[in-house]
């Protein structure tokens, strides 16, 4: 039986990589492939030309080739006749000039007088219009140099000069071992506390992008000798080993004991976040990478480790991504000892960059899907305030986020089918949502942090939704309130309403578990209101300080509790099969700055908005009307 080892280390993830690198000795093997199958491949040698391109002197234009030394007489007041074969003679671009012939005529610049006779009235210069041999590429002249990366155009030059195969270097086998109890194939059957095994296909296509050849092993069951038995045969086989999951310090994580029996053991946890428990050893010569079964923080710690060997295998540099700076729209905290990579939604607003953190979690894979880029919090850094200014590694083309649309606010489910939509029509252009809830998507738009914002918030006293916010919290700023929706609000309950929940008080009365949206949510507001009207304190409420951000998240959590309950909209519920007892009907409108309002990225966003095509999906959704005839609300001078 193998102890459970509880502490991990907190090495330095550069000198843990340094390290494994250092400890990586396999020889990079060469072959043979033929050219036409090279793009991507990385030259095994340098690469030298076994002929000259052209091989002979070439016409450059169509037209005539004379000798230039017997046309110097030739002027417009002097007229040179030439007689064909005597002293010129028809060429096309590519053909071979004939000796004597040192020069090239345009045909445009002739003057045929018959079939045998032509008139020229300006003379040529010695080797005009002729491509000398070797212009392009000289006999023995080196094309490429070992450690290069073969791009469309590098497959002509190799073609054009002769060599149909080249000589590459053998891409590294990479051995990817899923491991877990709970894993099952993709397409069986998921029962509760099984997860489909997708990690492993995640791994074999990122070592697939960074130039390795993966061989994804079937899933490996939590058991000592069986993990052995994988880790034994891939090490005779491959050039090193992903293994996945198993790396931390839970009572079956036993990949660090077996690789420690094995072999050696350089590294258990390095000091970053997501993805400390990682491991570094060698078994039977060959390196051996155990990461995280969380994926975000499995991806990074493969990025990390395994990218390098990748690289150092094939003898080229890691690639580097771009960088730009962003201004933060929400606080950081980090902890000091720890590199933190927190994945970053980015729009540009107002003449910058405009960054705003993803969930933090290490199993939420969507936010490394959704993310534009990483911000890299040091070691030595706390973390950054709002507002300040920060350099994030992108994951997505600079233009790409250039030219999307940075919506906030209040979580809607439409909001999804706008942006593909839009996307439809603008294949350049997407909108990059952030659910902070209604209150902080107007601070967003008051800071210039967003170009959109979805609110829902009613006035317990007015009864009227977004006017009063708009009117106190961006006063003085030239903003439009643009009418967009108009939602029911109800209860979220679980199919059949099991403990016949009609109003808030219910809530307390039948012991439901209630599952709240966060502060400043426009449904959080109301909800509010419902309890007051009903003279209920929120701590008489079961589940008020547990908080989603989404409608969805709170009808998944309703989902999977037959006593649970929540505040929410009627698709939601629609989406998750659940029961809806309506509560209200509310405005749900877009805010912005008037100079985005008149933009022609808002002009064409309005034009979709009130399509008949995105009129009747809404409408499809159930519970949802587009507003008709909709107008600005309510402009700057009215909401000072």
């Amino acid at each position: 039986m193998y102890k459970r080892k509880i502490y991990l280390e907190d090495k330095p993830r550069f000198e843990a990589r340094d390290e494994i690198l250092a400890a990586f000795e396999s020889t990079p093997e060469k072959e043979l492939i033929p050219t036409v199958d090279a793009l991507g491949r990385v030259t095994a040698e340098p690469i030298f030309a076994p002929v000259s391109t052209p091989h002979y002197h070439a016409s450059a234009m169509d037209g005539v080739a004379v000798v230039a030394e017997s046309t110097y007489t030739a002027h417009e007041q002097n007229p040179l006749h030439l007689k064909l074969g005597e002293q010129f003679v028809h060429v096309d671009t590519g053909n071979a000039i004939p000796s004597p012939f040192n020069a090239v005529i345009m045909i445009e610049h002739v003057q045929v007088l018959d079939e045998e006779t032509i008139e020229i009235i300006e003379p040529a210069t010695p080797w005009q219009h002729i491509r000398p041999i070797g212009e392009d590429i000289v006999q023995e002249e080196m094309l490429f140099p070992q450690g290069h990366a073969l791009r469309p155009a590098d497959l002509g030059v190799l073609i054009a000069s002769g060599l149909l195969s080249v000589s590459v270097v053998k891409k590294p086998v990479v051995a990817v071992i899923p491991t877990g109890n709970e894993l099952v194939e993709p397409g069986q059957e998921m029962a509760p506390g099984k997860i489909v095994e997708f990690n492993g296909t995640v791994f074999a296509n990122f070592i697939k992008e960074w130039g390795g050849e993966p061989r994804l092993h079937r899933i490996v069951k939590d058991e000592p000798e069986k993990i052995k038995e994988a880790l034994l045969e891939a090490s005779e086989t491959s050039d090193f080993i992903v293994i996945n999951a198993g790396s931390s310090a839970g009572r079956k994580d036993y990949t660090v004991h077996i690789i420690q029996e094995l072999g050696t053991v350089y590294t258990h946890g390095v000091a970053a976040r997501p993805g400390k428990p990682v491991i570094l050893g060698k078994i039977n010569g060959t390196v051996v990478i155990g990461v995280p079964g969380y994926p975000v923080s499995a991806y990074l710690a493969l990025e990390w480790f395994a990218r390098p060997l990748v690289c150092k295998y094939l003898g080229v540099p890691e690639p580097e991504r771009q960088k730009v700076t962003v201004k933060l729209g929400r606080r950081i905290v980090s902890s000091m000892g720890a590199e933190d990579f927190v994945r970053m939604n980015i729009g540009y607003v107002n003449g910058q960059f405009v960054a705003n953190p993803l969930t933090r979690a290490a199993g939420v894979t969507m936010s490394y899907v959704r993310a534009d880029g990483l911000l890299v919090v040091p070691p030595d850094v706390i973390g950054y305030e709002q507002g300040e200014l920060a350099e994030v590694e992108l994951l997505r083309p600079l233009e790409e986020i250039r030219n999307a649309i940075m919506f906030t606010g209040s979580h809607d489910l439409t909001i999804d089918l706008l942006s593909s939509a839009l996307k439809r029509v603008r294949t350049e252009m997407k909108i990059v949502s952030s659910h902070v809830g209604s209150m902080a998507g107007i601070m967003a738009i008051r800071k210039g942090e967003a170009h959109v914002a979805g609110i829902h918030l009613l006035d317990p006293e007015t009864k009227q939704y977004n006017i009063s916010y708009v009117r106190r919290l961006l006063a003085g700023q030239e903003v439009v309130l643009y009418p967009f929706l108009k939602r029911k609000q109800g209860w979220i309950l679980p199919a059949g309403n099991p403990l016949e929940i009609r109003d808030v008080r219910d809530l307390v009365e039948r012991g439901a578990n209630f599952v709240n949206r966060q502060k400043g949510a426009g449904t959080r507001i109301l909800f509010d209101m419902l309890m007051e009207e009903a003279g209920l304190e929120p701590e008489r409420i079961a589940g008020y300080d547990r908080e989603m951000f989404s409608h969805l998240a709170v009808a998944a959590e309703v989902n999977s509790d037959s006593c649970g309950a929540g505040l929410g909209i009627y698709p939601a519920a629609k989406a998750m099969g659940l029961e809806f007892v309506p509560v209200s009907d509310e405005e749900y409108d877009l805010v912005m700055t008037r100079s985005f309002y008149e933009s022609e990225q808002f002009k064409l966003l309005a034009e979709i908005i009130h399509s008949p095509a995105f009129k009747a999906q809404v409408e499809n959704i159930g519970g949802y009307q587009v507003v008709e005839n909709a107008e600005p609300k309510r402009l700057a001078e009215e909401v000072k």
